[in-house]
């Protein structure tokens, strides 16, 4: 109309709109565009942020409940790239994408009605051209999905093979594997770039083609167009409106590779997220309600038995064992007797396949899971440190803690000596995993995490194997004055560290082959009885060996 009010200026005629009207549709028109666009992006982008926000909130929650089943078939690295790169792929398809395909719904609509008010038989030129952009976007779209999942997946075993090999540097550096393991890294790496080099190949020709296609539409309708005008079917106006309708139809078209792209990788990264909330947690937290708050300490295995997912033969099996508040236990046994399998089933790390465990005579699957792991306080084997002070690290499960109780504990585990020699003392930054601790430090660290949370039961997984034996009979000194009246189990394979255990406990092949004092077990001249020769000075040391390693 505004076009068509200044050719009858020019003309001499009366037009039906003043320019200055024409002017001011003009800029109200903008100026509403402007507001509209500017609060819907900003409204999409909070909305984008906010959805992004609760997906981590919900997989980290989620990560935390799963057990080692989960975490033995999903990498640390694939789950950190589904947390950061998949969500922040569904962040930007709702920020962006929902704009963009908001217009490619809408404005074709409302572009195709104008249009064939105008001129229906311009319209009609144009839509045979509609079917086959459509499907070409279609076909494009299915490839774009398969090499979206391999780029993804690509990602997350470069993110994997990277955290792994920094984890173990050391190792690395000392089996002299630096280059072995850039050649393996150069492989993974590799997959990625190709997987990367498909998708923008795919993306390429979509943004090639699809802005062709529509500029040929656009070229059909000002030919044609062009001829009506010259012919007096139809005004300048009608036409430049006609062709700003067009480019309503056909700018989502043109965005069309961009947005294909964008949907099928956020769909891709909402199929692996929902890998991670649909898994089931192994270990199920469905308390009855009629647990005592306290536990005492009283513990019965009946038949108890356990095989691992995909093993053959069971790593536990026909358990039975009774152990008494206050009772102190050792456990001992050959590598792969089932020693840390059993000790997982107190804290419920695991859950028996078979037979029962009784808490204060009550199956343990009817505590609270948190009860449990609160109460029943386990160090073990592998000592972990977070990158945080000493401080923290001893006293992680209640940092608001006193400093005398956290002082306490370290003399307990013998580490206020060494506390005191650092500079910074309890407030030493130890490093990530605890990098800058020797092994015994880092054990004995761990020890005093066990200790301050004076829990009824506390479980020791061979946490002495990095200890000197002076430092390790201080520790067992200050163990028996602070546990006189609590459960303590004990595993080692040291007879020295088990002799002064109340019972000892002697397993083989995932079953208990002996049980009983140091001095009724040498009588007994079995298994423990050949451990306790071979630690004698100049038994021999490979037959040792095997004896005194401990198992996972």
């Amino acid at each position: 109309m505004g076009i068509d009010s200044i050719q009858q200026v020019i003309e001499n005629a009366t037009p039906e709109y003043s320019i200055g009207q024409v002017a001011l549709g003009i800029v109200c028109c903008v100026l509403m565009r402007f507001i509209v666009v500017i609060y819907a992006r900003r409204g999409l982008r909070r909305v984008g942020f906010a959805v992004s926000y609760d997906l981590r909130q919900s997989l980290f929650s989620k990560v935390q409940q799963q057990g080692s089943e989960f975490f033995a078939r999903m990498g640390v690295g694939d789950i950190m790239t589904r947390a950061i790169q998949d969500i922040a792929l569904i962040q930007r398809l709702i920020a962006f994408g929902s704009f963009g395909i908001v217009i490619m719904v809408y404005a074709p609509f409302f572009a195709i009605i104008a249009m064939t008010y105008k001129s229906p038989s311009l319209t009609l030129l144009i839509l045979p051209v509609l079917p086959i952009i459509f499907l070409y976007g279609w076909k494009m779209s299915g490839a774009m999905a398969d090499s979206s999942l391999a780029m993804q997946e690509g990602l997350s075993a470069l993110t994997t093979h990277t955290q792994e090999n920094l984890s173990g540097i050391r190792t690395v550096q000392a089996q002299a594997q630096e280059q072995n393991e850039i050649n393996r890294f150069w492989v993974t790496n590799d997959q990625y770039a190709t997987a990367f080099y498909d998708q923008a190949r795919i993306n390429s020709l979509m943004t090639a083609w699809m802005p062709w296609l529509a500029s040929a539409a656009q070229l059909m309708i000002i030919i044609y167009g062009g001829n009506l005008v010259l012919e007096n079917q139809l005004s300048v106006g009608d036409l430049i409106f006609f062709l700003a309708c067009l480019n309503m139809l056909l700018q989502p078209i043109r965005m069309a590779g961009m947005l294909v792209t964008m949907v099928q990788r956020g769909a891709v990264a909402t199929r692996r997220l929902f890998e991670i909330f649909d898994a089931k947690p192994e270990i199920i937290d469905n308390p009855s309600g009629l647990t005592p708050d306290i536990i005492s300490g009283d513990f019965e295995l009946k038949h108890l038995g356990y095989t691992y997912p995909g093993a053959s033969e069971p790593a536990l099996q026909d358990i039975n064992l009774r152990i008494h508040r206050g009772e102190s236990i050792g456990i001992v046994g050959r590598v792969g007797s089932g020693k840390s399998t059993l000790l997982k089933h107190f804290t419920r790390m695991l859950d028996s396949s078979d037979g029962q465990l009784l808490v204060d005579d009550i199956d343990v699957k009817s505590y609270p899971l948190r009860q449990i792991r609160r109460q029943i306080a386990q160090v073990l084997q592998d000592p972990f440190l977070f990158a945080e002070p000493l401080r923290n690290n001893i006293s992680y499960d209640d940092p608001d803690r006193t400093l005398e109780l956290v002082w306490g504990s370290a003399e307990s585990a013998a580490l206020k000596e060494t506390i005191l020699e650092f500079p910074e003392q309890l407030d030493t930054l130890v490093g990530e995993r605890g990098v800058t601790l020797s092994g015994g430090q880092k054990q004995r660290t761990t020890l005093a995490r066990g200790f301050i949370r004076d829990a009824p039961v506390l479980i020791l997984d061979d946490c002495f194997s990095s200890v000197d034996t002076e430092t390790e009979e201080h520790i067992l000194s200050r163990l028996k004055s602070l546990r006189d009246d609590r459960t303590t189990i004990l595993v080692s394979h040291r007879v020295s560290t088990l002799r002064h255990s109340d019972r000892i406990i002697v397993m083989d092949e995932g079953s208990i082959a002996e049980s009983g004092t140091h001095e009724e077990l040498l009588a007994l001249d079995g298994l423990y009885a050949e451990l306790e020769r071979l630690q004698t000075p100049g038994a021999d040391s490979d037959r040792s060996q095997d004896m005194e390693l401990s198992p996972v």
